[in-house]
């Protein structure tokens, strides 16, 4: 009985773990290179640049120089709002929202997945989730 009992206990802190509100604290990208803070305005998830390892090039702010709007092009890249909209869809599930992708100034179709406590699974994609890339962002603090 004292087995149940703890099985079940075990079962119900995995549970809540994995509920885990991704706007509390922050998330580093895959390579390290950026801490990302999520935030919900509605029923919405958002996510921003909110430190960058290397923040400067050549004594400046780093720009979203590849974005294909000439007007946001200058922009900063800290404080850039780059995953837009996403809906709960499952306990540890966000999708329908986009990311942005600075490196190249293409935005794809994203899908984002709790795998545990530290672990986000970052999906971006064309068209069909699998057609795409996973990118694995872990828990900054």
């Amino acid at each position: 009985m004292k087995k149940i009992i703890f099985f079940l206990f075990l079962v119900f802190i995995t549970c809540n773990l994995l509920a885990q509100d991704l706007t509390q604290g922050l998330w580093y990208n895959e390579k390290k290179s950026a801490k990302v803070q999520f935030y919900q305005q509605g029923d919405k998830l958002f996510g921003k640049i909110v430190w960058l390892k290397d923040p400067l090039l050549n004594g400046k702010p780093k720009v979203d120089k590849t974005n294909p709007d000439a007007a946001l092009a200058a922009k900063p890249l800290l404080g850039l709002v780059f995953m837009k909209g996403f809906s709960k869809t499952e306990k540890n599930i966000w999708e329908q929202g986009t990311i942005y992708d600075p490196e190249n100034g293409k935005t794809y179709q994203c899908k984002l997945t709790i795998i545990s406590p530290t672990q986000l699974d970052v999906r971006g994609f064309i068209g069909f989730s699998i057609m795409g890339r996973t990118s694995h962002f872990t828990k900054a603090d």
